[in-house]
């Protein structure tokens, strides 16, 4: 019997190390091009040309310098791009959680007419590429008024609402939360309703308190769809006050080519991604792993 459960402990010690062995190899996989980006963007041109080839690509390695970090903001505004995207994308995220949430509320926990035909539309826009959609769009935004600052009326385009309206109802968002809420305890809306709590206050106290898995999941996704803008500012936005970091990725593709300084540029703009990724991991990962509170 001992001899069976030593043989059967040492088992599981080959297949935890088999295991965490797969996943570090995983691991490199998605690490090693960001290595090799911010290890790059420190290397003269030539330099980095050269090791691109040999495993020196993503090694402290050679001529090191800040040279191509400088070359890049003094050719790129990437101050007021950052300012920008961060501006759009968290408003954006702020609005889009709220209205997606509730939308989402209304679908799993109230009863309406016609809700299952409306959802069943949300879902079906998933097939649709945002290419397809961005000339009427276009079309649209160039007509719709806005009222400015002392009564002066403008247009949409060239603004930071262009930006950030047309993106604020999110049918990925909507259906994400409806699987998290459809998967909550009825009895928890039930026992609400009998203590006199109003739809708005289950929503508000109840229901959004215990979704913090899905918020931050989907956090974590509209602000990737966001930062990484890139078609629909190229189309709308001409002030280069406005423009977001993806846009200004092609001014390094305008006169002479300088991979150092698109690694300095892409290197910079990458970091609130991760910072924002690190500060919801847990909630990410937790949502990723359930698939809600079980009664």
């Amino acid at each position: 019997m001992a001899q069976k459960q030593s043989k059967f402990a040492e088992y599981q010690n080959l297949n935890t190390a088999v295991r965490y062995t797969l996943l570090i190899l995983v691991a490199l996989i998605f690490i090693f091009p960001i290595l090799f980006m911010v290890m790059s963007s420190f290397k003269p041109d030539i330099q980095l040309l050269r090791d691109s080839s040999s495993f020196n690509a993503f090694l402290p390695v050679g001529d090191l310098s800040l040279d191509n970090y400088t070359a890049a903001y003094d050719r790129v505004p990437i101050a007021q791009f950052v300012f920008n995207s961060v501006f759009v994308t968290v408003v954006t995220l702020v609005l889009s959680l709220w209205l997606n949430s509730m939308a989402a509320f209304s679908f799993a926990f109230l009863q309406w007419r016609g809700k299952t035909i409306v959802l069943s539309l949300i879902i079906a826009t998933f097939i649709v590429p945002f290419e397809t959609i961005a000339v009427p769009m276009l079309l649209v935004v160039n007509n719709l008024p806005w009222i400015g600052p002392e009564g002066i009326e403008i247009g949409w385009l060239n603004s930071y609402h262009v930006q950030i309206i047309p993106f604020i109802a999110d049918s990925f968002s909507i259906f994400v939360f409806y699987q998290y809420f459809r998967d909550l305890p009825n009895d928890l809306l039930e026992a609400a309703r009998i203590d006199g709590a109003t739809t708005w206050q289950i929503y508000r106290r109840i229901i959004m308190p215990i979704a913090g898995p899905v918020l931050g999941t989907v956090a974590i996704l509209k602000f990737l769809v966001m930062w990484n803008q890139y078609l629909w500012p190229l189309m709308t936005i001409r002030s280069e006050e406005l423009r977001p970091v993806m846009v200004g990725l092609q001014y390094f593709f305008q006169l002479d080519i300088a991979w150092g300084e698109i690694m300095a540029y892409l290197s910079t703009i990458t970091i609130p991604v991760l910072l924002f990724y690190l500060a919801l991991q847990r909630s990410f990962v937790e949502s990723i792993a359930s698939t809600g509170i079980k009664g």
